[in-house]
């Protein structure tokens, strides 16, 4: 299914983020991961994408086994980083042939210590990488959005103009950057309409399950921490499962205010791990949080 026709008539919107493992053993593992998550009902998972060209072959048998062996929708994620645009097209081609219509078009990340340097005769900018897809492919196409703005923007406002950029492009939803602080989601959600951009736009979560693990991620990403999470995390840091406790009620009262608030659904990092979110989904499931907003 197209995830704009997705996000016209599925409630509760649920997906589910993972990355492509390292070899056949990792692979085995995430398929047993995402079969696990499959009772849930989400409407689309998706696969990150990495600029080594062993990850991009990983990708796509990844993306046609989970559709078309376990039957999930899937959202495969492409990035500019490394890759000519005759490299992109050929990606594109393989996608469209093994029956993926959703992908999820970003720049990506520059190497670590450097800066994002275009690949000869590729892409520099999301964008310029979602005109394309429009112009030449039938995807439905995903881009993404910064609650807390990109770490490279200089200001909201530039942050902004570059998420209008992606949407006139032709962008036909957005996923968000993690948050722990629900204000700054809305508040997005609040200048992005104001500027025209009216895309259906998904939060996206990552439950805490690792006290190192999330201090590394909320730094690469530009995330921040609000301070009385920080202290009740400091406080469980050397006890694993009270840390996943947390984490798992913390993103489970964050789910319940933006269904409230009338956001369409929720994606979830998963970090290729499902005990967590299997927990935070069957709860919003039994607790039916969603049904205030659809009433309304």
């Amino acid at each position: 299914m197209r995830i704009k026709d997705a996000l016209a008539t599925v409630r509760p919107f649920f997906s589910f983020e993972f990355f492509p493992p390292r070899d056949d053993a990792g692979s085995r593992q995430l398929l047993a991961t995402i079969e696990a998550l499959q009772p849930l009902r989400p409407a689309f998972v998706s696969i990150t994408y990495g600029a080594g060209g062993s990850t991009r072959a990983r990708i796509v048998a990844l993306a046609k086994e989970i559709q078309q062996q376990i039957g999930l929708t899937v959202v495969a994620h492409v990035t500019c980083v490394g890759a000519s645009r005759a490299e992109l097209r050929a990606l594109f081609d393989d996608l469209a042939r093994g029956g993926i219509e959703n992908v999820l078009a970003l720049r990506g990340d520059p190497p670590k210590g450097g800066a994002f340097k275009a690949a000869p005769d590729g892409f520099s900018h999301a964008n310029e990488l979602i005109a394309m897809l429009r112009r030449n492919y039938d995807f439905c196409i995903g881009a993404a959005c910064y609650p807390e703005k990109h770490p490279e923007a200089p200001s909201f406002e530039s942050d902004l103009a570059f998420l209008k950029a992606k949407a006139d492009a032709g962008a036909d939803f957005l996923v968000s950057q993690l948050f722990f602080d629900n204000e700054v989601f809305f508040a997005l959600e609040r200048r992005a309409r104001a500027v025209g951009v009216d895309l259906p736009m998904l939060p996206g979560l990552m439950p805490i399950t690792n006290f190192d693990q999330i201090q590394r991620f909320v730094a690469m990403c530009g995330a921040t921490i609000p301070p009385k999470l920080r202290v009740e995390m400091e406080a469980r840091k050397r006890d694993v499962e009270a840390v996943q406790d947390l984490g798992v009620a913390y993103a489970s009262m964050q789910a319940i205010e933006l269904l409230r608030g009338g956001v369409p659904g929720i994606h979830f990092y998963t970090l290729n791990r499902s005990p967590a979110t299997r927990a935070i989904v069957s709860s919003l499931l039994a607790a039916s949080a969603w049904r205030s907003t659809i009433m309304r």
